[in-house]
């Protein structure tokens, strides 16, 4: 009971790096929301599940960094417990987009290439920043370490994103733009597993210390 309490309380007064690191997240937070969103729309008005995918990608980028604050100037063990969090739903999410792939697969619809090409480097561009402000804390804890992988893990969804939009526009087939569907996916319960996988060692840890 006790222990419990301890692991839901800061740890000590938020301190300057604590101060520093609620303020990238708060940053990079409204960033993927932004992204989440304009992704998205295009994603629907160009029946790309690729895009879709992305912008799912970011809507979870988000609440990782949602969490994170939560996590920020508090016990390893609460730190493990919300990357633990930000993990399940980086799963959920891509168990999500694979639904959508077949649905769309079996619709049928045809993406837009030149509106894929064009959003996923807009919003490559936008994950560079996001990794320049997450770069000089990725260490500072497991919960901003899920940051960075959600967060890389957009930078590869985006490029495979442009490469389908240049097959769909040379082969005018939907079929690439569902093949990367499927990579995202692939990426995103990848990158789910991964963050689980840092959760477990940073608990252990913590027991251990």
């Amino acid at each position: 009971m006790g222990t419990e309490r301890e692991d839901d309380e800061p740890e000590v007064p938020l301190d300057a790096r604590d101060a520093g690191e609620r303020r990238t997240l708060a940053w990079v937070l409204c960033i993927n929301l932004a992204q989440a969103l304009g992704v998205g729309t295009v994603g629907l008005v160009a029946s790309s599940t690729g895009l879709m995918g992305a912008a799912l990608d970011n809507l979870a980028d988000a609440g990782v960094y949602a969490v994170s604050l939560y996590a920020v100037g508090r016990t390893v063990t609460a730190k493990a417990r919300v990357a633990r969090l930000s993990g399940v739903l980086l799963i959920a999410l891509g168990i999500g987009l694979l639904v959508e792939v077949i649905r769309r697969f079996s619709a049928g619809a045809d993406p837009v290439g030149i509106a894929m090409i064009v959003t996923a480097l807009v919003n490559a561009a936008v994950n560079v920043l996001c990794l320049r402000l997450l770069r000089p804390r990725r260490e500072e804890g497991v919960h901003l370490k899920a940051s960075w992988i959600f967060t890389t893990n957009d930078m590869l969804a985006n490029a495979g994103i442009v490469l389908s939009g240049v097959a769909v526009m040379l082969t005018g087939s939907a079929v690439p733009d569902l093949l990367i569907g499927l990579v995202v996916v692939g990426i995103v319960l990848h990158g789910g597993w991964e963050i689980l996988e840092q959760a477990r060692e940073a608990r252990r840890a913590a027991d251990a210390a």
